[in-house]
């Protein structure tokens, strides 16, 4: 079960009032390592099950965000299979990177869900109206935190993240059901008029 600080509003209420996630990749979206090559960063590890939350995010109108302090052809290309166009990479000041993110979509920081693992998100986590971290965050991270995984970074964190969102917001059902549901058969094309059979 995750594990929640002693907030204000409850977290159920911070939850349900998210209309945009912004995450941190390095620690988040990937285990946090870095496989570098003798021309550089060479690999990163991403789990589909956060990418399938992320999809299930989108589907139900939350907007995305990327805001990360490295930049990495890999974050590009991952955020365009994801369909996020909002990436801001070289981002050393996270609570900038929001603050920008959040003018750009209108939304208020109350609107906002937030997620990182170390203390250069704590600014942009406190602005937040919901701050989530990972299982294995920095224990300062954990503690300023409304919400921790179960999971950690780059291990389903994110997709446990989407469900809490869903649930909070009464989609987590509709969108199981729409998958669970039988395909429909496909019509036969109408015949034209005054067609011939054979």
């Amino acid at each position: 079960m995750s594990r929640t600080a002693s907030p204000r509003a409850s977290l159920r209420t911070r939850a349900a009032r998210v209309r945009l996630l912004a995450l941190d990749v390095d620690g988040v979206l990937t285990d946090g390592r870095i496989w570098i090559g003798p021309r550089g960063e060479a690999l990163k590890a991403f789990d589909v099950r956060d990418g399938f939350g992320l999809e299930l995010l989108r589907e139900a109108g939350i907007e995305l965000a990327i805001i990360t302090g490295r930049s990495s052809p890999i974050v590009t290309r991952r955020a365009r299979e994801l369909g996020i166009t909002r990436v801001l990479q070289g981002q050393k000041d996270k609570l900038a990177g929001l603050r920008r993110v959040l003018a750009d979509t209108g939304l208020a920081p109350e609107q906002c869900a937030y997620i990182g693992d170390d203390w250069p998100d704590l600014p942009a986590m406190a602005l937040a109206g919901l701050a989530a971290t990972v299982a294995d965050a920095a224990p300062e991270v954990r503690a300023c935190a409304h919400w921790v995984s179960e999971a950690e970074g780059g291990r389903g964190a994110v997709r446990e993240l989407a469900r809490l969102l869903l649930q909070a917001q009464g989609r987590l059902e509709d969108l199981l059901a729409a998958r669970l549901a039988p395909p429909r058969p496909a019509r036969a094309p109408a015949r034209r008029k005054g067609a011939r059979r054979g």
